[in-house]
């Protein structure tokens, strides 16, 4: 069965359902290496690589923007030049896309938060009625600009996290505050008090600023507590750490 490409990619992008936001893997088939994007200020540019690990060929298209989770191709706002922009990818093959920052001034204290996007569009077969549903997957990671000269790293930034109890509304949170110049994210939090764990789901923390990580099914303070972690670094997820509550 010969399959094809019927619709511009942009156009396609815009009315196609979207799926696995934020996820590593762009689709059934196609697969992105690393978790996130990270651009050293003093690189002239990264790269990120795609495989096609499915039986069939596939469209890609990439860009970038600030925050929109419902951003498309033709309103990507970063400032990062993405090529190929749209490239098709065959089974069992690989294509990498450069990312080139285009000089935009931003705080040299902290890192800088965008979102790289990918589109995979699959091929509609050539003998597909009009009532065929072609899905399209979309994935985000995050693209993290860090400056020059940061102090510290990121397994310092992390382990200088001070993790309080406060309330929220009826209930209570876990507030993470992160004194330090790096975005950290976790994949997952619990508060251990009085023998049972309690979780508080996963998230980021920003720099030089605190979040606060809502607790399931806590009753209340019940003695000193600790908080288990699992962080994300340049490379994934590492192993559970644990810290005081203050």
């Amino acid at each position: 069965m010969r399959s094809h490409f019927p619709l511009r990619p942009a156009r396609l992008a815009a009315g196609l359902l979207l799926l696995a936001l934020g996820a590593p893997m762009a689709g059934a088939g196609v697969i992105i290496d690393g978790t996130r994007v990270i651009y050293p200020a003093q690189e002239r540019e990264v790269t990120v690589r795609f495989t096609n690990k499915g039986k069939e060929p596939v469209l890609m298209q990439v860009w970038a923007d600030r925050g929109d989770i419902r951003s498309q191709p033709q309103t990507a706002d970063a400032p990062f030049l993405i090529t190929p922009p749209i490239f098709r990818l065959d089974p069992q093959k690989g294509q990498s896309v450069r990312v080139v920052f285009t000089g935009e001034k931003l705080p040299q204290d902290r890192e800088s938060l965008f979102w790289f996007n990918s589109l995979e569009i699959p091929p509609m077969p050539k003998d597909a009625g009009r009532n065929y549903m072609q899905i399209a997957v979309r994935s985000r990671l995050k693209l993290f600009y860090r400056p020059d000269g940061l102090p510290g790293d990121l397994p310092t930034a992390v382990s200088e996290v001070r993790w309080r109890l406060v309330r929220e509304g009826k209930g209570y949170a876990l507030q993470g505050q992160n004194p330090g110049p790096y975005h950290l994210s976790y994949s997952g939090l619990d508060l251990e008090q009085g023998g049972r764990r309690y979780k508080a789901g996963g998230g980021m923390i920003a720099p030089f600023a605190s979040q606060l990580f809502a607790l399931a099914d806590y009753p209340g303070p019940a003695g000193p507590g600790r908080v288990f972690y699992r962080w994300l670094s340049d490379y994934g997820a590492g192993p559970e750490q644990a810290a005081n509550l203050q």
